[in-house]
């Protein structure tokens, strides 16, 4: 027994030892595994650093590149010719006859601009050109749905507009016949609600222009030559659309007429006022593009607007007398259910000083108390309330304004 003692400490020593340089290794090893996870992270961010520099390289590389491009002389269409020709002339001065690819014949047009090679002066490229944001976001129709039925009590105003607008946009040749230059533009006036803008839309249904239209406080700007700008962009705008009407509502906010003593912020508005006025009489034709403009204070506008040349047709839109307002009444309650006892001639003798908006509003509001009824048709009584309504609102509102017509 005492023999054996000695051996078995001494197995056990050995194993003891084993067992810890096992650990050992053991630990090594993850250790090992650990440091190469590590580095195989570094690699792939590594990588990925490198084609982001890979990709920055190139970027710059295609950035000097397009900085040794030779600059683009840059070019107006002035003609367009048969065989893909066209007359060019560039900004330096002088006119090119050039060739065009049969691919941009349908980006071609008078007018357009290209940029053009400076040592071929071939184009290149054919160039947008650039509105406001301001001009694109105005309200553009290409059709408007108002037709000349719509209106009512306006016959002699609707006459004259057709004269002035209409008649040179489709029958242009019969003013030449008769050797006179048509009307550039018309200027509505009158109190407000009485159908100036919808006598603009129905001629641009008529006529089958684009419709423009622009509050004319829309065009001062706080910066100089803003106001400025944008006018030069509408007119541009409607060249492009044309045929085309401008319709100019509110003019009177920049049209004022012009004092000798004014401040800085009323010399950017007769800047503005300035400019419109060049568009409306430049040198440049405005082409198939009317005007129309709107105000409710005609005796404040600028004398230089209103002369014969600029709007020619001034037209007075007032209240509708009672015919009129007769007429408006059957417009606004044909699509209505009416009793038998509703007599829209009493409505319209006791209407006074309605506007054609207030009649809209007095159908409208006898309407809304049929439906408050629970009623599927409209009766005399609910169009007694409706007039009363609006028309206490009115009376209401002019006892405490005042507006002047002349």
């Amino acid at each position: 027994m005492e023999d054996s003692e000695p051996f078995n400490t001494i197995e056990n020593k050995e194993n003891t030892e084993i067992t810890n340089l096992i650990d050992k290794h053991e630990a090594i090893e993850r250790n090992l595994t650990w440091e190469v996870r590590k580095l195989e992270k570094d690699k792939v961010l590594l990588e990925n650093e490198n084609l982001r520099l890979d990709r920055e390289v190139k970027s710059l590389k295609s950035e000097i590149n397009r900085f040794r491009i030779p600059p683009l002389v840059l070019a107006t269409v002035s003609e367009i010719l048969d065989d893909n020709q066209v007359v060019v002339k560039s900004s330096t001065g002088p006119s090119f006859l050039l060739k065009y690819p049969e691919k941009d014949s349908d980006r071609i047009e008078i007018g357009a601009r290209v940029a053009l090679n400076q040592q071929t002066f071939s184009i290149v490229d054919i160039i947008t050109s650039e509105k406001d944001p301001l001009v694109s976001g105005m309200e553009i129709d290409e059709k408007p749905s108002i037709t000349y039925d719509e209106i009512g009590g306006l016959k002699d105003q609707v006459l004259e507009t057709v004269e002035t607008v209409e008649l040179p946009l489709k029958n242009p040749k019969i003013f030449e016949e008769v050797g006179i230059t048509p009307p550039k533009g018309v200027l509505f006036y009158g109190p407000p609600g009485t159908g100036k803008t919808l006598l603009a839309k129905a001629v641009a249904h008529e006529t089958n222009a684009t419709f423009i239209k622009i509050v004319a406080s829309e065009f001062v700007k706080k910066y100089i030559g803003e106001g400025s700008r944008l006018v030069r962009g509408v007119f541009e705008l409607a060249k492009e659309k044309a045929p085309a009407i401008i319709f100019i509502d509110e003019i009177d906010a920049i049209a004022a007429k012009r004092l000798q003593g004014s401040t800085s912020g009323d010399r950017e508005v007769q800047r503005t006022l300035m400019q419109l006025l060049a568009e409306m009489d430049g040198f440049e034709s405005r082409g198939n593009v009317g005007i129309i403009a709107a105000t409710n204070r005609p005796d404040i506008l600028d004398p230089a607007l209103v002369r014969p040349g600029r709007f020619d047709r001034i037209i007075e839109v007032p209240v509708p007398d009672e015919d009129g307002k007769l007429e408006i009444l059957k417009i606004h309650t044909k699509n209505m259910s009416l009793d038998v006892d509703v007599d829209l001639k009493y409505i319209a003798q006791n209407a006074k000083s309605a506007s054609g908006a207030d009649l809209k509003s007095i159908c409208t509001e006898a309407g809304m108390f049929a439906i408050r009824e629970e009623h599927h048709s409209v009766s005399a009584k609910n169009f007694e309330d409706a007039l009363e309504k609006v028309m206490h609102k009115n009376k209401d509102k002019s006892s405490k304004e005042s507006v002047m017509f002349v």
